[in-house]
Formats: structure tokens, C-alpha cells, sequence
């Protein structure tokens, strides 16, 4: 449905809620005087963020959940509608990163990432797709990659998860086109969060190998999360379909447009690879 999706008196919901993207989209989100659901593992962090916007939210609820618990997610919703009476907006922001070439993996590393990037969302948008739908209008917002665009060697199970995110978006926002509900897939770019520090490395890595990777990809992320989340906000407020936030995603995924086999040689010709 046309118009501007406005947030004040709403409910929002986001995932990994307690650092990086997703507390600074709460940030963004309390200042338009919304109700905040905030749910992440770590516990203390998710305290830290709830004090700092007293005064901002209408309301605020702090849920500590680790996303490998499918009962937990099951049982989230009861929790958040006691709290807020109902769901306006669920943003899947949570994700880990996995180190290592594929062969280096074992499958319950795979597998690990699958379930927190991927079927976490999958559990966490069906656990409350009733709420949204007895909503008017409501969203649901999926945090992708621009490792859902592209795929290095390297990211098999990252990218594996990030492209898994964008289908089952997109195939969901078709499924409820022309009703109140729409659904928004966002591909970040480079944001300077701790996901690459805290990447965990796969049973087979060298883990000297392992932290060099690490170091040389945090230093591409130089987007603060507080101008992704400015980004987000807008797209969210303006119901678009797909968000690419960044220059750099912008400029790769016009690289893979225009180039869909051959773009990740012409990226590592770029970067002296």
C-alpha cells in the first residue's frame, strides 16, 4: 500500500539489537516515538541500549534470546504483546560471520550460520506474521548483504545465508503485494560493526590465517552504523522494496549487474589481489 509509513505511537521489534546496526537503528527508531521490542543474546548490552534511550521510545522491552533456540522464538511473541498490545514492525537484523574456504568448514559451522542468518529470520517472521497481519499496515525488514548480491570465495556460508535472505524476502513481499504488509530487503555495504572481529573461524582454518582475514576485511568497513541506520529509517518510512546502503554496495552490485560471472576478478584486480 502507497504512503509514507510513519512510526510514531508504532511497535518495532529488532533482533541483535544490542550493538552495531541494530542498536543504532533503535536509536533512530525511539526518536520517532515508537515502542521498542529489543531482543539479542547479550543480555547486559541490551541493558545498556534500553538505558540509553529513556526518554526517546514510548516504551521499551528488553528480550534476551539466543536466535539457535527455535522454542524461544516460538514463544516471543506472547512475551511482546503482552508488553506492547501488538507489532507493527519486525526488522531481522541479527547475523554472524563464519571464517574459512569451504573445504576448510565443517557442516555444523555451515550450519550455524544458516540457522542464525537464515532460519532465524524464517522462525522469527513466522512467529509473528499473525501480529503483522492484524495490523493495517506493517513491516517486515530483513538485513541482507551485499554478500547477498555477490559472493567471494571465502564466504560460501555467509553468502550462502545473505542470498537464502534475499529469496525468501523477496519471494515473501510478492506473496503479500497489494496488502497492508510490506516487505523490505536491505543489503549493507561496509558498516564498521564487530561482525568481522567476532567472526567465528571454521574447524579447519589456520587461526593465524584466520585473524589476518579478519583484520584485512574490518578495515573495509568504514560506514558507521548510526548513517546505515539513517538509511534504513528512510527506506523504511518510504515502504521501499530493496535498500543498497552504501557506496560501495552500490558501486559492487552495479559491478555484478553489468557483469554477473566475471565482477569478482575485476575486484580482485582492483584491490592488487
Amino acid at each position: 500500500m502507497a504512503g509514507r509509513f510513519e512510526l510514531r505511537d508504532r511497535t518495532a521489534l529488532i533482533t541483535g539489537a544490542a550493538s552495531g546496526i541494530g542498536a543504532a537503528l533503535a536509536a533512530a527508531i525511539a526518536a520517532r516515538g515508537a515502542r521498542l521490542a529489543l531482543v539479542d543474546r547479550d543480555a547486559d548490552g541490551l541493558e545498556r541500549v534500553a538505558a540509553g534511550l529513556a526518554g526517546q521510545a514510548q516504551a521499551v522491552s528488553t528480550h534476551a534470546l539466543d536466535l539457535l533456540d527455535a522454542e524461544g522464538i516460538a514463544a516471543l511473541p506472547d512475551a511482546v504483546l503482552a508488553r506492547h498490545g501488538g507489532l507493527d514492525l519486525l526488522v531481522n537484523n541479527a547475523g554472524v560471520a563464519l571464517a574459512g574456504r569451504f573445504e576448510d568448514l565443517s557442516l555444523a559451522d555451515f550450519d550455524w550460520v544458516m540457522d542464525i542468518n537464515f532460519r532465524a529470520a524464517v522462525r522469527m517472521t513466522h512467529a509473528f506474521l499473525p501480529a503483522l497481519r492484524r495490523r493495517p499496515t506493517a513491516q517486515i525488514v530483513n538485513l541482507s548483504s551485499l554478500y547477498g548480491i555477490v559472493a567471494p570465495a571465502g564466504q560460501t556460508a555467509y553468502a550462502a545465508s545473505k542470498f537464502a535472505l534475499r529469496g525468501f524476502s523477496e519471494a515473501l513481499r510478492h506473496e503479500y503485494a497489494g496488502t497492508g504488509l510490506h516487505v523490505m530487503v536491505v543489503h549493507p555495504g561496509g558498516v564498521a560493526t564487530a561482525i568481522a572481529r567476532n567472526s567465528r573461524t571454521g574447524a579447519g582454518v589456520d587461526p593465524a590465517e584466520a585473524a589476518r582475514g579478519r583484520e584485512a576485511f574490518q578495515r573495509h568497513l568504514k560506514l558507521p552504523p548510526a548513517a546505515a541506520a539513517a538509511l534504513i529509517l528512510r527506506g523504511i518510512e518510504r515502504r521501499a522494496p530493496r535498500l543498497i546502503v552504501g557506496a560501495d554496495a552500490r558501486q559492487v552490485a552495479t559491478l555484478q549487474w553489468l557483469m554477473p560471472v566475471r565482477y569478482w576478478a575485476v575486484i580482485r584486480r582492483a584491490l592488487g589481489e
